[in-house]
């Protein structure tokens, strides 16, 4: 595991990565990693939980220090974007079935809100997919991954009052690498965040595919 890990720490660290979030937990070593054989399966969503459930219960909220969950899948192949999105909302979907905690009450439900945001746990988490078959360059790691990043966080950076530096910065960062942002990518509360998670240009029409119940 090592070895896939010193890969995913050049990815973000020698790579010009642009999410300066994501250089700065690596060079803390403020990253849980987890390796998982394979995503989209009951048994993955098992280990995955409880795996996520430590994290939250080891997480120090009174803290300024962030810390990701990486979940990450170096045996998994991937032949396309749509693939890629197709297994992660598998595996969304049967994390939730196996989640007993009510959603976060901070934000949507309902993938088709601008309000949404995943949840497990009881908190609300932004995910970040990543695959080597990206068209976006700042998600093409060296292996399928999900980055889980605490909504709470954002929270705290606005708190702070350096949640709109750091947003501008990451996106001046994105254009220099790649010409332009991910044109899917928007503030909470503009519009519904489940079309970021794959990190796919989705079609206008696109429908979630995940419901909450």
């Amino acid at each position: 595991m090592n070895n896939i890990l010193e890969k995913f720490k050049s990815f973000i660290l020698e790579k010009d990565h642009p999410c300066i979030m994501a250089q700065s937990v690596f060079k803390m070593d403020d990253v849980i990693f987890h390796q998982y054989d394979t995503l989209g399966t009951v048994e993955t969503a098992e280990k995955m939980y409880d795996h996520i459930r430590q994290y939250l219960q080891e997480y120090s909220f009174e803290s300024n220090a962030f810390k990701t969950f990486l979940a990450i899948f170096p045996h998994l192949k991937i032949n396309s974007e749509k693939e890629f999105e197709t297994l992660l909302w598998q595996q969304l979907r049967q994390i939730h079935e196996i989640d007993e905690q009510p959603w976060d009450n901070s934000v949507s439900s309902d993938p088709t809100s601008k309000d949404f945001s995943f949840s497990i746990a009881g908190h609300a988490f932004y995910l970040v997919g990543m695959h080597p078959g990206s068209s976006r360059k700042a998600r093409q790691a060296p292996c399928p991954g999900i980055a889980f990043n605490l909504h709470w966080q954002f929270d705290k950076l606005r708190e702070m009052g350096t949640y709109d530096t750091i947003r501008d910065k990451i996106r001046q960062n994105d254009i220099q690498l790649q010409g332009s942002i991910n044109p899917e990518v928007k503030d909470f509360g503009i519009m519904s965040e489940a079309k970021q998670y794959s990190g796919r240009k989705v079609e206008e029409n696109w429908k979630c595919p995940f419901n909450h119940s």
